[in-house]
């Protein structure tokens, strides 16, 4: 008997088709240092081309995470690949790094090339987004590895900062203010316990959400993480930002002290905005305390601007024109570095003044 590589369960030709689908995809996300082909061994990127001068590289890798089990359960593969971009062009917008391009891996038990298309053309959009090209990415079939229909993601991508704009957080000091800029839903963080809460309590996904009759409850849940490149690039330029932090895996209590120099300790006032009703929702349905809120859930925050005093109404009317939504949650203070959330009675359904501490 003569084997093939396909009777083993992987389908070359398949992969080739694939490949020539998406290439109009990466062709949209063109921009100056990119030609955007793909089938070679490597991407190719011109640093001079994109108009930099004395640039550092800053780089980013990240996934979905479990989000892709509701994706793929429910037949929501269009967004994931938005959440990939996101979730690495939001890190390196945060030490003031331009994305420029972006790589992705696809890896399945079998290849099922409409679901791949849905995934990368939400890839290919989120670099749209973000201003980045997408230059390559693997796309890896192994039978035995996943099980039937199931899929994972990785992301990699590459920004540039001039030396001198680098953003490091070191010009933080007491005074200083922060910024939230809000999300638009739970983005891609916390879905191990949002997947726990409906298996438990029964949740119907296709069905209108009890706080939005609008909208099914399954799409409230996948909505795309923000991507906040583009507003936040200008205000950069101006110089006016001294930190940002993106608020992932730990909330606002563990991200925000990773942009804060030693004495600089961040106070947050959980009253200072409204609490989205999807986490008003995931809070009741788990019981879950403010403190385990704050360090799991974005809460409402997808990132965190760290502004003097008096530059704050000046930095929050330009985000505010390029259409985000800015509240002015909190300052820095002196102390050990760190964050403190705290709320009254009521605010995110506390029975009694709350505060939630967090040092490191």
């Amino acid at each position: 008997m003569s084997y093939t590589y396909e009777q083993a369960g992987v389908s070359i030709a398949a992969g080739n088709a694939l490949v020539r689908a998406i290439g109009p995809l990466a062709k949209s996300t063109r921009r100056s240092g990119a030609d955007a082909d793909l089938g070679g061994f490597g991407g190719l990127f011109d640093l001079k081309a994109a108009g930099f001068s004395d640039p550092l590289l800053v780089a980013a890798n990240d996934g979905v995470g479990t989000k892709l089990k509701l994706a793929i359960e429910h037949d929501r593969h269009d967004g994931v690949g938005v959440d990939l971009v996101a979730m690495c062009a939001n890190d390196l917008i945060v030490q003031g790094a331009e994305p420029l391009f972006f790589l992705d891996y696809y890896a399945s038990g079998k290849l099922d090339n409409a679901v791949a298309e849905r995934v990368i053309a939400g890839i290919a959009e989120g670099c749209r987004q973000a201003g980045c090209a997408l230059i390559g990415g693997e796309t890896a079939e192994m039978p035995g590895m996943y099980a039937d229909g199931d899929y994972d993601l990785a992301g990699f991508c590459v920004g540039a900062v001039e030396r001198d704009r680098l953003l490091t957080g070191k010009n933080i000091a007491p005074g200083d203010v922060i910024l939230g800029l809000a999300s638009n839903g739970v983005h891609s963080n916390g879905f191990s316990l949002v997947r726990r809460l409906a298996a438990d309590k029964g949740w119907k996904l296709d069905r209108p959400a009890l706080f939005d009759q609008d909208r099914l409850l399954i799409d409230a849940l996948m909505a795309p993480t923000r991507i906040y490149v583009a507003s936040l690039l200008p205000v950069l330029c101006e110089g006016a930002i001294k930190g940002l932090a993106h608020i992932t895996g730990g909330g606002l209590l563990e991200n925000i002290p990773r942009v804060l120099p030693q004495g600089a300790h961040a106070t947050v006032d959980a009253d200072a905005w409204e609490q989205p009703r999807l986490m008003a929702f995931l809070q009741a349905q788990g019981a879950i305390e403010p403190e385990e809120m704050a360090r799991t859930f974005n809460c409402g925050i997808g990132m965190v601007a760290v502004v003097a005093a008096d530059r704050a109404g000046e930095v929050r009317a330009a985000l505010e024109a390029t259409g985000e939504t800015v509240s002015l949650i909190g300052r820095i203070e002196a102390g050990e570095r760190g964050c403190t959330v705290t709320g009254s009675a009521g605010t995110w359904s506390a029975r009694a003044d709350w505060k939630a501490a967090f040092h490191g």
